[in-house]
């Protein structure tokens, strides 16, 4: 096991540092000279030329990855060129709200996934494993801004019972801020979910046949926990997967989420970057989100091994 976490860690720091790299000279391609962005294309040129030194921005590119990457390590991610905020921490302040909303989508979409999925495949060919399937077939098919179009028409304009956008601080309003987070959650978690669900339905219709299960109900043990404790744990081993397979499309889906609903997190901070040209926190943006994917995924392949003992990674 610590041979994997070694192995897991150190190819996590090759990989963040050719991404930070890939991203510092992409993002130098595309959104051009800051300069010019900041003082605009009219501007004089020795104005132009001065600010370009003082910033550092003559230099060969390589040289100013270097120390750009000098200065991240010590917690300077430099400043946008929009507002003249730290970039740290502008993405600091709303990373909460992102991560809080990725959180309770997965979490929802998850807990409804193995309740439902559980369902089908102990009542399968039913009315009810027929009503799940036409749902998530339904609900795999509709994109995130659909599926927010259709809870905002409902919810918030024709039932008036949740708002349409915006949030207020948990420590504020505390039921303010659940009730402006449901129409995000439940928006963001419905692909999830629907995948998730027709997975969990497909390994639990398996396990259920499995020898192992016909011998725990031969030896008299409860329906329930044959269910819930035998064959769903070899259900999860998949969901595990998907997981870690989806952790870089919840944070697309995160972003156009947020920028439905007004959210203000890291995703509408990065649209709002993108079109004002503010590289410099597009770039730190990035690179934390990369740092959040790989992380993830590393604890989700460590809780795979522990969920089963036979899996060893070399």
């Amino acid at each position: 096991m610590w041979i994997l976490i070694l192995r897991r860690i150190a190819a996590m720091g090759f990989s963040i540092l050719f991404l930070t790299a890939l991203i510092f000279f992409l993002m130098q391609a595309v959104f051009g000279d800051p300069v010019v962005i900041m003082l605009g294309r009219d501007a004089d040129p020795d104005t132009v030329a001065r600010l370009r030194q003082d910033l550092g921005l003559n230099r060969p590119a390589y040289v100013q990855y270097g120390d750009w990457l000098g200065r991240v390590a010590e917690g300077d991610w430099g400043r946008s060129f929009r507002t003249g905020e730290p970039v740290l921490a502008a993405i600091l302040a709303r990373i909460p709200l992102s991560l809080e909303l990725a959180f309770l989508s997965l979490l929802l979409a998850v807990v409804l996934a193995l309740a439902l999925g559980t369902l089908a495949a102990v009542r399968p060919h039913t009315r009810l494993d027929a009503a799940i399937s036409v749902l998530t077939a339904f609900g795999t098919a509709m994109p995130n801004f659909w599926i927010a179009i259709l809870l905002i028409l409902l919810f918030a304009l024709h039932l008036r019972l949740l708002p349409s956008s915006g949030s207020v601080p948990f420590l504020e309003d505390p039921l303010g801020h659940i009730r402006a987070m449901v129409l995000p959650t439940a928006t963001l978690s419905v692909a999830y979910l629907c995948n998730l669900t027709r997975l969990v339905r497909a390994k639990m219709a398996e396990s259920l046949d499995t020898d192992y299960v016909r011998t725990a109900r031969a030896k008299g043990l409860r329906e329930g926990r044959v269910l819930w404790v035998h064959a769903l744990r070899n259900s999860v081993l998949p969901v595990l997967s998907i997981l870690a397979v989806s952790m870089s499309r919840l944070f697309g889906g995160a972003v156009v989420t947020e920028t439905i609903f007004a959210l203000p997190g890291v995703g509408i901070l990065l649209v709002d970057s993108i079109l004002g040209r503010d590289f410099a926190v597009v770039q730190g943006i990035i690179i934390i989100v990369t740092v959040g994917v790989f992380t993830t995924n590393f604890l989700i392949e460590i809780a795979y091994a522990v969920v089963d003992p036979r899996v060893r990674y070399r």
